[in-house]
Formats: C-alpha cells, sequence, structure tokens
C-alpha cells in the first residue's frame, strides 16, 4: 500500500468524524463566549441523534433522498428547544451551570431510551434507508491530487462543517453581534452598562449551542451508526468540549482541533487496515482518541484562557 493510497483511506475517515465535533463544538463555543458553561453538549447530541434518527424513520418515504437533511432540521429544533432547559436552570435561575449540564446530559439519555423502548419496543430503533452517503463532489473532484485526496469518496456534511466554522468565526469576530457577545462572556456588568441585554444574549448564545449540538448529533447518527441506541453518542459531546478548549474558544481552532480528535477517532476505526498500524492491538487503537484528548488538556498546547465570566451567574445591578 503506497503512501497515496493510505491518504486516501486517512482523510475522508478523518472529515467524518470530525464533522459532528465540529458542530458541537461550535454550539459551545457560542455558549461559552457568553459566560455560560455547557457541559451538557453530551446530551445535546443525544437529544439531536435520538430525533434524526426517529423523525428519518417515520418521514423517509415522504421526503425521499432529501431525508436526512430534513432530519437535520429536526435534530437542530429539537437541540434548541432541550436547551431552553439548561438556560432556564442556569440563567434565570442562577443554578450551577455544570450541575445543570450534567443534569441535561442525564435526562436526555434517559428520556431518549425511554421514547425508543415505548415507539419501537426495543432497546433501539431501526436501521435507517435513507443516510448521508459518500459522495463525489462536482467539479472539485477533478482538480489533480487534491480532487483525489479531499473531494472524492467524501461527505457533504464534512464541509458543511467547516464552512459552519468559517461562518460562526465571521459572526463572533466581524459583527456587532460577535462584539456583544464575547463582552457579555468577559465582562456582563460593562455590557450592560452599554445598553446590552446580557441575559438575552446568553439565552440566545445557549439555545444556538443546543441547535448546533443537534446537528452534531443528527450527523453522526445519520452518517455514522445509522440507528439509535444507548451507545450512539457516547462521548463524543465531551471529545466536541474538549476541542473547544484545545481550540481556546475560538470557532477556527475549535474546526482545527475537531479535525485533530477526528484523525485520533477514525484510526481506531480504520487502524488494523494501515500496514504501519496492523500489528498494534485493537484496544490501543480504541483508547488512542481519549488518550490524546487527555494529553491535548493537560497543557500540550500551552495555556488556553476562558472568557473571563465564564461559569458567573449575572444580576442586574450587582456586581
Amino acid at each position: 500500500m503506497g503512501f497515496m493510497d493510505i491518504l486516501l483511506i486517512i482523510i475522508p475517515s478523518t472529515l467524518l468524524w470530525a464533522a459532528p465535533l465540529i458542530f458541537t463544538g461550535l454550539g459551545g463555543n457560542f455558549s461559552e463566549r457568553a459566560g455560560v458553561v455547557n457541559i451538557g453538549l453530551e446530551g445535546l447530541m443525544v437529544i439531536g441523534a435520538f430525533t434524526a434518527i426517529v423523525f428519518n424513520l417515520t418521514f423517509d418515504s415522504v421526503f425521499g433522498a432529501a431525508t436526512p437533511w430534513v432530519s437535520l432540521i429536526a435534530a437542530m429544533i429539537a437541540g434548541a428547544i432541550f436547551s431552553v432547559l439548561h438556560a432556564v436552570a442556569s440563567i434565570t435561575f442562577k443554578a450551577d451551570q455544570t450541575v445543570s449540564g450534567v443534569a441535561i446530559n442525564l435526562l436526555s439519555i434517559g428520556l431518549a431510551l425511554f421514547l425508543v423502548k415505548l415507539i419501537y419496543g426495543k432497546g433501539q430503533t431501526d436501521i435507517i434507508q435513507k443516510s448521508f452517503s459518500k459522495v463525489d463532489i462536482p467539479v472539485l473532484k477533478d482538480i489533480p491530487v487534491i480532487g483525489e485526496l479531499f473531494f472524492q469518496n467524501t461527505y457533504y456534511t464534512s464541509y458543511v462543517a467547516i464552512i459552519f466554522a468559517v461562518i460562526v468565526w465571521f459572526v463572533m469576530f466581524k459583527t456587532p453581534f460577535g462584539l456583544r457577545l464575547r463582552a457579555v462572556g468577559e465582562h456582563p456588568m460593562a455590557a450592560d452598562t452599554m445598553g446590552i441585554n446580557v441575559i438575552k444574549m446568553r439565552y440566545i448564545a445557549v439555545i444556538l449551542s443546543g441547535a448546533l449540538g443537534g446537528i452534531g448529533g443528527g450527523v453522526y447518527a445519520q452518517a455514522i451508526s445509522s440507528d439509535f441506541g444507548h451507545a450512539t453518542i457516547s462521548g463524543q459531546g465531551f471529545m466536541a468540549l474538549a476541542a473547544l478548549i484545545f481550540g481556546k474558544w475560538n470557532p477556527l481552532g475549535v474546526m482545527g482541533a475537531a479535525l485533530f480528535f477526528g484523525f485520533a477517532q477514525s484510526l481506531s476505526i480504520i487502524g488494523k487496515s494501515l500496514p504501519f498500524l496492523a500489528h498494534i492491538p485493537s484496544v490501543y487503537l480504541l483508547i488512542a482518541p481519549y488518550v490524546l484528548t487527555i494529553l491535548a488538556l493537560t497543557g500540550f498546547i500551552g495555556r488556553a484562557d476562558a472568557p473571563k465570566a465564564i461559569g458567573q451567574p449575572y444580576e442586574k445591578g450587582k456586581r
């Protein structure tokens, strides 16, 4: 197997596994840039995955080939609605944001599995027939070398995720909305003094995080797992949170970190087909993504400074 053949296996797989992490990490970026810790990204992905699969199975005969994309919209809406629970608890009632996020994680998997059992009478859903499939991107696939590596045998969702990362970066750093969002997360009292509605901005940010987390779960379920069960989303949300910290709360940094973790995850799946990893015990390949996550978050990349007011409840008129 030549070097080019290895790249043709690794690159599409990396992009596939990175896409859900990019969407979910960008969602966490909105929330935490506004000063609200969102440990509940795992739970938001669970709700998104559950909603996407159930919607896909229910309406595949209605929407045909467009079913996975419409299911993503349903997952986005479900994630946004579910995130309101976190917003109400942590912003309105000023509950501990970490505890609220953990509660979201526990509630989501319990609720999703209960509904799966209620609807399908078993512990997991059926396998979807309309899923995201590999494609060759027109025009771009014909670019010498690059086209073969990046735009053949790939998924549209991977490039939608990358485009989203660029859009979120632009919104966060080049628009008035992004400036207000960052001001709320850095110094909410000063933002309030300047006429910015801190509570409103934080609600918007948390709901956006839920919407993107739902999309991340929907992409994972429809491109990778093809069904929903208790282990469909298993650590993906926490890995997206790690990508957020690894990327230093910058959308482009989050994208880069997600690609790194996607690469690590892809190796755990395709490692046995690569000559230089074929003799490594599979257990080491399976734990590699989590080991790399720990290494990345223990100072391997230098200090990452969070927004100054992150995790701090805000009450108007009180410092």
